[in-house]
Protein backbone atom coordinates (compact mmCIF):
# COMPACT_ATOMS: atom_id res chain seq x y z
CA UNK A 1 0.00 0.00 0.00
CA UNK A 2 1.26 3.53 -0.64
CA UNK A 3 2.21 6.09 1.96
CA UNK A 4 -1.12 7.92 1.94
CA UNK A 5 -3.08 7.91 5.19
CA UNK A 6 -6.41 6.23 4.49
CA UNK A 7 -9.51 7.29 6.41
CA UNK A 8 -11.87 4.45 7.40
CA UNK A 9 -15.37 4.60 8.90
CA UNK A 10 -16.15 1.72 11.30
CA UNK A 11 -19.89 1.21 11.94
CA UNK A 12 -20.98 -1.27 14.62
CA UNK A 13 -23.46 -1.08 17.50
CA UNK A 14 -21.19 -3.30 19.65
CA UNK A 15 -18.98 -0.90 21.62
CA UNK A 16 -16.35 -3.56 22.26
CA UNK A 17 -15.94 -4.58 18.63
CA UNK A 18 -16.02 -0.96 17.46
CA UNK A 19 -13.23 0.08 19.83
CA UNK A 20 -11.19 -3.07 19.17
CA UNK A 21 -11.24 -2.48 15.42
CA UNK A 22 -10.51 1.22 15.87
CA UNK A 23 -7.50 0.57 18.11
CA UNK A 24 -6.06 -2.17 15.88
CA UNK A 25 -6.39 -0.18 12.65
CA UNK A 26 -4.95 2.96 14.22
CA UNK A 27 -1.94 0.91 15.32
CA UNK A 28 -1.52 0.05 11.64
CA UNK A 29 -1.47 3.70 10.54
CA UNK A 30 -5.07 4.20 9.45
CA UNK A 31 -7.18 7.22 10.35
CA UNK A 32 -10.38 5.91 11.99
CA UNK A 33 -13.81 7.44 12.62
CA UNK A 34 -16.49 5.34 14.33
CA UNK A 35 -20.29 5.30 14.28
CA UNK A 36 -22.65 3.34 16.53
CA UNK A 37 -25.48 2.91 14.00
CA UNK A 38 -26.61 3.83 10.49
CA UNK A 39 -27.99 7.22 11.55
CA UNK A 40 -24.67 8.16 13.15
CA UNK A 41 -22.81 6.90 10.07
CA UNK A 42 -24.91 8.97 7.66
CA UNK A 43 -24.25 12.15 9.64
CA UNK A 44 -20.52 11.56 9.32
CA UNK A 45 -20.75 10.64 5.65
CA UNK A 46 -22.34 14.03 5.00
CA UNK A 47 -19.21 15.92 6.05
CA UNK A 48 -16.31 13.46 5.58
CA UNK A 49 -15.07 11.63 2.50
CA UNK A 50 -13.94 8.16 3.60
CA UNK A 51 -11.63 5.77 1.73
CA UNK A 52 -13.43 2.65 3.03
CA UNK A 53 -16.30 1.63 5.34
CA UNK A 54 -16.37 -1.38 7.68
CA UNK A 55 -20.07 -1.98 8.32
CA UNK A 56 -21.93 -4.43 10.57
CA UNK A 57 -25.07 -5.93 9.02
CA UNK A 58 -27.09 -6.54 12.18
CA UNK A 59 -27.75 -3.19 13.90
CA UNK A 60 -30.79 -1.63 15.58
CA UNK A 61 -32.73 0.70 13.31
CA UNK A 62 -31.55 0.72 9.71
CA UNK A 63 -29.57 -2.45 8.91
CA UNK A 64 -26.14 -2.54 7.37
CA UNK A 65 -27.59 -4.00 4.16
CA UNK A 66 -30.07 -1.17 3.84
CA UNK A 67 -27.35 1.41 4.51
CA UNK A 68 -25.04 -0.22 1.94
CA UNK A 69 -27.76 0.03 -0.71
CA UNK A 70 -28.37 3.69 0.19
CA UNK A 71 -24.66 4.60 0.12
CA UNK A 72 -23.97 2.82 -3.18
CA UNK A 73 -26.65 4.84 -5.00
CA UNK A 74 -24.29 7.82 -5.30
CA UNK A 75 -21.00 6.82 -3.66
CA UNK A 76 -18.32 4.38 -4.83
CA UNK A 77 -16.60 4.07 -1.44
CA UNK A 78 -15.58 0.43 -0.80
CA UNK A 79 -17.60 -1.37 1.90
CA UNK A 80 -16.65 -4.46 3.93
CA UNK A 81 -19.64 -6.06 5.66
CA UNK A 82 -19.35 -7.79 9.03
CA UNK A 83 -21.75 -10.73 9.27
CA UNK A 84 -22.63 -13.36 11.85
CA UNK A 85 -21.54 -16.89 10.98
CA UNK A 86 -24.04 -18.79 8.87
CA UNK A 87 -25.74 -15.70 7.38
CA UNK A 88 -25.04 -16.78 3.78
CA UNK A 89 -28.18 -15.06 2.47
CA UNK A 90 -27.10 -11.73 3.96
CA UNK A 91 -23.60 -12.10 2.52
CA UNK A 92 -24.94 -12.83 -0.95
CA UNK A 93 -27.42 -9.96 -0.78
CA UNK A 94 -24.67 -7.62 0.42
CA UNK A 95 -22.44 -8.48 -2.54
CA UNK A 96 -25.40 -8.13 -4.93
CA UNK A 97 -26.12 -4.57 -3.77
CA UNK A 98 -22.52 -3.43 -4.09
CA UNK A 99 -20.53 -4.44 -1.00
CA UNK A 100 -16.90 -5.15 -1.88
CA UNK A 101 -16.19 -7.90 0.67
CA UNK A 102 -17.53 -9.50 3.83
CA UNK A 103 -16.06 -10.99 6.98
CA UNK A 104 -17.83 -13.37 9.36
CA UNK A 105 -17.93 -12.77 13.11
CA UNK A 106 -16.01 -13.57 15.20
CA UNK A 107 -12.96 -12.56 13.17
CA UNK A 108 -9.27 -11.98 13.63
CA UNK A 109 -8.36 -8.27 13.37
CA UNK A 110 -5.40 -9.22 11.17
CA UNK A 111 -7.72 -10.80 8.61
CA UNK A 112 -9.79 -7.60 8.50
CA UNK A 113 -6.57 -5.61 8.04
CA UNK A 114 -5.51 -7.80 5.10
CA UNK A 115 -8.91 -7.48 3.44
CA UNK A 116 -8.79 -3.69 3.85
CA UNK A 117 -5.29 -3.53 2.35
CA UNK A 118 -6.31 -5.72 -0.58
CA UNK A 119 -9.22 -3.43 -1.44
CA UNK A 120 -7.27 -0.20 -0.98
CA UNK A 121 -4.38 -1.50 -3.07
CA UNK A 122 -6.85 -1.80 -5.96
CA UNK A 123 -8.37 1.63 -5.42
CA UNK A 124 -5.44 3.63 -4.05
CA UNK A 125 -5.17 7.25 -5.01
CA UNK A 126 -2.83 8.55 -7.69
CA UNK A 127 0.08 10.44 -6.14
CA UNK A 128 -0.18 14.21 -6.02
CA UNK A 129 1.99 16.20 -8.44
CA UNK A 130 4.95 17.98 -6.86
CA UNK A 131 3.39 21.36 -7.64
CA UNK A 132 -0.25 22.22 -6.92
CA UNK A 133 -2.08 25.55 -7.08
CA UNK A 134 -4.31 26.62 -4.19
CA UNK A 135 -5.87 29.72 -5.66
CA UNK A 136 -2.88 31.90 -6.63
CA UNK A 137 -0.49 30.10 -4.27
CA UNK A 138 1.83 27.56 -5.92
CA UNK A 139 2.59 24.78 -3.44
CA UNK A 140 5.69 22.66 -4.06
CA UNK A 141 5.42 19.64 -1.79
CA UNK A 142 8.82 18.29 -2.78
CA UNK A 143 10.72 21.53 -2.09
CA UNK A 144 8.56 22.37 0.98
CA UNK A 145 7.75 25.81 -0.38
CA UNK A 146 4.80 28.04 -1.31
CA UNK A 147 5.04 30.86 -3.85
CA UNK A 148 2.49 33.65 -3.52
CA UNK A 149 2.72 37.10 -5.11
CA UNK A 150 6.29 36.39 -6.29
CA UNK A 151 7.35 35.62 -2.71
CA UNK A 152 8.59 32.13 -1.81
CA UNK A 153 7.87 30.91 1.73
CA UNK A 154 9.09 27.65 3.28
CA UNK A 155 6.79 25.14 4.97
CA UNK A 156 7.88 22.59 7.55
CA UNK A 157 7.39 18.79 7.28
CA UNK A 158 4.30 18.82 9.52
CA UNK A 159 2.66 21.52 7.41
CA UNK A 160 3.51 19.48 4.32
CA UNK A 161 1.79 16.36 5.75
CA UNK A 162 -1.40 18.26 6.53
CA UNK A 163 -1.45 20.04 3.17
CA UNK A 164 -0.83 16.79 1.32
CA UNK A 165 -3.71 15.02 3.07
CA UNK A 166 -6.09 17.96 2.53
CA UNK A 167 -5.05 18.31 -1.12
CA UNK A 168 -5.92 14.64 -1.66
CA UNK A 169 -9.50 15.38 -0.54
CA UNK A 170 -10.39 19.01 -1.35
CA UNK A 171 -13.73 19.99 0.15
CA UNK A 172 -13.50 17.36 2.89
CA UNK A 173 -13.79 18.58 6.48
CA UNK A 174 -10.92 17.55 8.77
CA UNK A 175 -11.51 17.70 12.51
CA UNK A 176 -8.75 18.82 14.86
CA UNK A 177 -8.49 15.22 16.05
CA UNK A 178 -7.95 13.96 12.50
CA UNK A 179 -5.31 16.61 11.79
CA UNK A 180 -3.64 15.75 15.08
CA UNK A 181 -3.40 12.09 14.09
CA UNK A 182 -1.75 13.02 10.79
CA UNK A 183 1.08 14.85 12.58
CA UNK A 184 1.00 13.08 15.97
CA UNK A 185 -0.12 16.15 17.94
CA UNK A 186 -2.95 16.09 20.46
CA UNK A 187 -3.09 19.74 21.61
CA UNK A 188 -5.87 21.54 19.77
CA UNK A 189 -4.22 24.93 20.33
CA UNK A 190 -1.06 23.76 18.57
CA UNK A 191 -3.15 22.56 15.61
CA UNK A 192 -5.02 25.88 15.42
CA UNK A 193 -1.72 27.78 15.40
CA UNK A 194 -0.41 25.61 12.56
CA UNK A 195 -3.56 26.18 10.48
CA UNK A 196 -3.25 29.94 11.09
CA UNK A 197 0.37 29.77 9.95
CA UNK A 198 -0.60 27.89 6.79
CA UNK A 199 -3.28 30.47 6.02
CA UNK A 200 -0.68 33.21 6.18
CA UNK A 201 1.33 31.33 3.57
CA UNK A 202 -1.41 30.44 1.07
CA UNK A 203 -4.03 33.17 1.48
CA UNK A 204 -3.82 36.69 0.05
CA UNK A 205 -6.10 37.81 2.90
CA UNK A 206 -5.46 35.38 5.81
CA UNK A 207 -8.00 37.07 8.14
CA UNK A 208 -10.70 36.45 5.54
CA UNK A 209 -9.63 33.04 4.18
CA UNK A 210 -10.99 31.89 0.85
CA UNK A 211 -9.30 28.50 0.58
CA UNK A 212 -8.36 27.15 4.04
CA UNK A 213 -11.58 27.72 5.96
CA UNK A 214 -12.92 26.95 9.42
CA UNK A 215 -16.14 24.95 9.61
CA UNK A 216 -17.53 25.93 13.00
CA UNK A 217 -17.97 22.95 15.30
CA UNK A 218 -16.44 20.53 12.79
CA UNK A 219 -12.88 21.51 11.83
CA UNK A 220 -11.13 22.78 8.70
CA UNK A 221 -11.63 22.41 4.96
CA UNK A 222 -9.37 23.20 2.00
CA UNK A 223 -10.71 24.46 -1.32
CA UNK A 224 -8.29 24.65 -4.25
CA UNK A 225 -10.31 26.77 -6.70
Amino acid sequence: MNKNIFHILVVDDDDRIRELVKEYLEENNFLITTAKDSYDAKKKLEIIKFDLIVLDIMMPGQSGLSLTKEIKKDNSVPIILLTAKGEAINRIEGLEIGADDYLGKPFEPKELLLRIKNILDKTKKAPLPNEVYIGNALVNLKKLSIKLNEKVIKINPQERKVLEKMLESPGEVFSREEIGKIINISKERTIDVMITRLRQKIESAPKNPKYLQTIRGSGYVLWIK
